[in-house]
């Protein structure tokens, strides 16, 4: 029993560093009202800084989507982790839009990173027989994480001094506690190899769940594409329509 506690404590500590990492992803959300009135850019510019992080995401699927499973789950955790506070240290050093779309672009390739990499460690971390419980708890963490990001961000801006840096300081406190925690989780992957084993990966489907994987795929593209466009536009139209 203590040796099957054990196993879905780290499973929990696991899911709360992904959690960590998906917020940093949404975290800007409720603060691109606020750096449109410091930096004059405009509606288009807003939306396109939010649409760097889906290049940036792509990419790293498209590249090295299959790492964790050469290298090992944590140190891609960890480099992903690096990523997301290099994300947070553009944003906190942002004098201009170029910061915006490079912290956009690190915090999408930690995205990539992350999410894969993380589900499966969050899985492996559990008991053999608890697997459906553990994959609620990573399917939590990472919607958990990409909710918290900006009501995290619009509570500091909205009730704490300096708006457009605290929620990234926050977050960098909270990105060195995961990544403390990572070092204490045990290596899930037994059969590692160099980074120079990392290939790029072609996309494949395979026929048997293509008649299934069409519709989901389409009415998953469809809610991003919608939660997208409402989350770089939102904010603006709040505080130019309601103050």
């Amino acid at each position: 029993m203590d040796g099957e506690r054990g196993r879905w404590r780290q499973c929990l500590l696991g899911g709360a560093a992904f959690a960590v990492c998906m917020a940093g992803t949404t975290l800007p959300t409720p603060l691109y009202g606020l750096y449109q009135e410091k930096f004059g850019f405009s509606e288009l510019q807003v939306t396109v800084v939010y649409a760097v992080y889906a290049f940036g995401v792509m990419g790293v699927l498209l590249l090295a989507g299959n790492a964790s499973d050469v290298v090992g789950r944590r140190p891609v955790l960890l480099t992903g982790l690096g990523l997301a506070a290099l994300s947070a240290g553009c944003f906190l050093c942002a004098t201009g839009l170029g910061w915006l779309y490079a912290g956009r672009m690190l915090s999408g390739l930690s995205a990539g990173l992350f999410t894969g990499a993380a589900t499966a460690y969050v899985i492996e971390l559990a008991p053999k027989d608890g697997s459906s419980r553990a994959t609620f708890v990573a399917t939590a963490a990472n919607m958990g994480g990409l909710g918290c990001g900006p009501l995290l961000a619009g509570v500091l801006s909205q009730y704490a001094p300096w708006p457009l840096y605290l929620p990234f300081m926050v977050h960098l406190a909270l990105v060195a506690c995961s990544a403390a925690v990572l070092l204490r989780l045990p290596e899930t992957v037994r059969e590692r190899q160099s980074l120079a084993a990392v290939r790029p990966q072609r996309p494949a489907l395979p026929a048997s769940v293509r008649r299934v994987f069409v519709p989901a795929a389409a009415a998953s593209f469809v809610g991003f594409a919608l939660f997208g466009v409402f989350t770089s536009v939102s904010p603006a139209f709040l505080v130019e329509s309601l103050g």
